[in-house]
């Protein structure tokens, strides 16, 4: 008996996200929303320039590779676009948690001083 659910892709979510507005296309716009933004999905034949500057440019996000452009206007009617993101939502966590494997980069999170390098708040009198 197999116990393990049936593969679904994560395909079936795509038409909510159009409805959702939760997509944004190209660098440019990517760059702007940065505060927005939850993952970068960026098409499998991006060359490896701009892929190595989507990197750099958005090392606070995890970048996604997978799917092709025809891919991308099958699923979002949107032609020729090689890099989109999704913004912060229930959604785009579901979609990324499913893509996650796809995944290139590990994410930079910002780290504290070490709490012995900080000074205590001075005190009134």
């Amino acid at each position: 008996m197999n116990n393990s659910a049936p593969i679904r892709p994560v395909a079936r979510l795509f038409p909510f996200v159009l409805r959702a507005g939760i997509l944004m296309i190209g660098r440019d716009t990517l760059a702007r929303n940065k505060g927005k933004l939850h993952f970068v999905l960026i098409t499998e034949d991006i060359s490896e320039p701009v892929r190595d500057e989507i990197l750099v440019d958005f090392k606070h996000y995890p970048v996604v590779q997978h799917y092709g452009p025809a891919d991308l206007e099958k699923h979002f009617g949107i032609k020729g676009a090689k890099t989109i993101g999704f913004t912060k939502s229930g959604l785009a966590q579901s979609i990324y948690a499913e893509l996650k494997e796809y995944r290139i980069n590990q994410p930079v999170t910002p780290t504290k001083p070490p709490a012995a390098a900080q000074k205590p708040p001075a005190r009134r009198r």
